[in-house]
């Protein structure tokens, strides 16, 4: 097959989209990439794509075009512009490539319109256009304080029910989203529920060696207005005459500034900001975790998020402590591989810490849990068979019905 992947974001930084690409290039396929300058997370674009330096590149048997963006630096509006920035250059540079792909993949992060480009060239080329979701728009716009009472919602709202529309097929990373996109954007599409894997190197994390008596909490990921790490940290504070637990938070995000000072304004010691790290260096944090911890805002539509972080934290074989509700609560109830209390609870969170430090004889079947599921329901080999047989699908004959 031959695919054109459409994302704003692609290597170097850090996202699923990166494996699943070099993944399909190791099964045979085409794969082409039209992405934006790096600047995800710190929103300063590299240096290496500076001054139209390296616009066209080939990674790991990927071929790579790079259409111009604005880093998307500090403040809102400064991402607008980023997120406009690309969706314009994209659809731009969109007419230009060869077209000679076989369908069309939008990996759809935020924003939503970065599927612009793949919009137009269905339009040209009468190729299947697939959209990937796995933000919900506009609600993850939302989530970060846009009232859906405002014009700006209101615009968002019918922007992306238009955008969501003109996709022939639709897949979703949790199988909540469906409601989402029948009740809210009345979108009459076939949705196809298909959840993401973790990367190879989460499956094969060590445990790692007890010094003392000390619970490691790790929490790993983007730091951002939707991750909601300020519920962590509050949980921390209640925790803090507790000298044998520790917080560890391994990312960087548009509210990392924003954690560090209310660390400092409540003048607790037990969290540890580690700064963003490649994920090859990241089984290093994974084998300290006795558990992980996964946040996100109290919101019904965001909840039905999925954050990739859990796959990983499952193929780890850990236990994981969740301050969250909808797809994630779930999951981590039906694993039986940890504790989850409603988002944005932090005395609940913390004493959900509070019980895990206590019942160490859980740890370790908590984690097997957590493995097993993760095995059964996200591993990679029945990911990449089911991507290729709906792809395949599509391209022969348009129908994607598969169970």
């Amino acid at each position: 097959m031959k695919i054109l992947v459409v994302c704003q974001y692609f290597y170097p930084e850090q996202f699923r989209v990166n494996d699943i690409c070099f993944e399909l290039v190791k099964e045979g396929h085409d794969i082409t990439v039209l992405t934006g300058l790096p600047n995800y997370p710190n929103g300063i674009v590299d240096e290496k794509y500076k001054g139209f330096k390296n616009r066209k590149e080939e990674i790991n048997g990927v071929k790579v075009i790079r259409s111009w963006l604005l880093g998307r630096r500090e403040g809102t509006k400064r991402l607008v512009v980023n997120y406009l920035s690309f969706a314009i250059s994209s659809t731009f540079k969109a007419l230009f490539i060869k077209k000679d792909f076989d369908l069309i993949l939008v990996y759809q992060l935020s924003p939503v319109t970065m599927a612009l480009p793949g919009i137009m060239l269905k339009k040209l080329t009468k190729k299947p256009l697939i959209i990937y979701c796995h933000d919900l728009w506009p609600e993850s716009i939302a989530s970060a304080g846009i009232s859906s009472d405002s014009k700006i919602y209101s615009l968002l709202l019918k922007l992306s029910r238009w955008i969501y529309n003109k996709a022939d097929h639709i897949f979703t990373s949790s199988k909540l989203f469906e409601e989402y996109f029948m009740n809210t954007l009345n979108v009459k599409k076939d949705i196809t529920h298909l959840p993401v894997y973790a990367e190879a190197l989460f499956e094969n994390i060590k445990p790692g060696k007890k010094e003392n008596e000390n619970i490691n909490l790790v929490f790993a990921g983007n730091i951002g207005e939707m991750q909601s790490v300020e519920t962590i940290i509050y949980a921390a504070n209640e925790l803090k005459d507790n000298r044998k637990i520790n917080f560890h938070i391994v990312g960087d995000g548009s509210s990392k500034t924003k954690c560090e000072e209310l660390v400092k304004q409540l003048k607790i010691d037990n969290v540890t900001f580690h700064g963003q790290h490649p994920i090859t260096e990241m089984p290093r944090f994974y084998e300290m975790a006795d558990a992980f911890l996964v946040t996100l805002k109290a919101n019904k539509v965001i909840s039905y998020t999925l954050p990739n972080k859990v796959q990983s934290y499952m193929a780890a074989g850990k236990p994981i402590i969740g301050s969250i509700d909808g797809e994630t609560q779930i999951v981590i109830n039906e694993a039986d591989c940890g504790y989850c209390s409603p988002a944005e609870h932090s005395k609940e969170l913390a004493n959900n810490i509070r019980k895990f430090a206590k019942e160490k004889e859980k740890h370790f079947d908590y984690g097997q849990n957590a493995k097993r599921y993760y095995d059964e329901n996200f591993s990679k080999v029945k990911y990449m068979n089911r991507l290729n047989m709906l792809l395949t699908k599509i391209i022969l004959d348009g129908d994607v019905k598969i169970v």
